[in-house]
């Protein structure tokens, strides 16, 4: 069912574009910046990642193809990276998959624009998220599932962007206990998704008979 496929679309995207974790790391790399400039961050930077992600949405089999990659080879390999993602959240560590790594954090705040990096990518359009996309859109039946995988994305977007026009609020709303309940929660039921994607991906090899 479409509104089925939306559903587990926009779940496993908003682990993996991390929209609970971005307005903490936006508000502390913008947290000199004006209001305006906060805001032309924010819409460049889901503009970015936007068209990245729809990139990887449209040109998802395309690519499988060119390295003969199988379907349910990336089922079952992107389970697994959703898995480590959704351990990670649980677990509150941080890899790099879905937020920037130490050393990406240093270069990040000495740049005067941060839209392109880190914003776009790696913390809205990570590895974790493009992996998801391809993942996502190469599992659907029929367009009607493929379309509510693209709104997923958009919507997930939508939702990035609000996140960080109030990242400072919500940051000071939440606090760093209200994120890390929000976090673990998301990465449980992250960590389901993704255990089905490797059941369907092994189910779907024909390995087991």
């Amino acid at each position: 069912m479409p509104t089925n496929t939306f559903l587990v679309a926009f779940a496993t995207l908003f682990a993996t574009v991390g929209v609970a974790d971005i307005a903490f790391i936006f508000a502390a790399l913008t947290k000199d910046h004006t209001p305006s400039q906060r805001f032309n961050f924010a819409t460049r930077g889901v503009v970015i990642a936007g068209i990245i992600l729809l990139f990887f949405a449209v040109l998802g089999n395309p690519i499988l193809e060119v390295f003969g990659i199988t379907i349910p080879a990336l089922r079952t390999a992107g389970g697994v990276l959703l898995l480590l993602i959704a351990i990670d959240m649980v677990f509150a560590r941080h890899s790099g998959a879905t937020s920037t790594t130490t050393e990406e954090d240093v270069e990040a705040r000495q740049r005067h624009d941060i839209s392109v990096f880190p914003l776009a990518m790696p913390l809205l359009a990570g590895p974790g998220a493009i992996s998801a996309v391809i993942l996502l859109t190469t599992s659907t039946n029929n367009q009607f599932e493929y379309w509510s995988v693209l709104v997923a994305i958009v919507v997930i977007l939508a939702l990035a962007w609000l996140t960080l026009l109030i990242a400072i609020p919500i940051q000071r709303l939440l606090g760093v206990t209200g994120l890390s309940v929000v976090s673990r929660v998301v990465g449980i039921l992250l960590a389901a998704l993704a255990v089905q994607f490797v059941f369907d991906g092994i189910r779907s090899s024909g390995l087991l008979g």
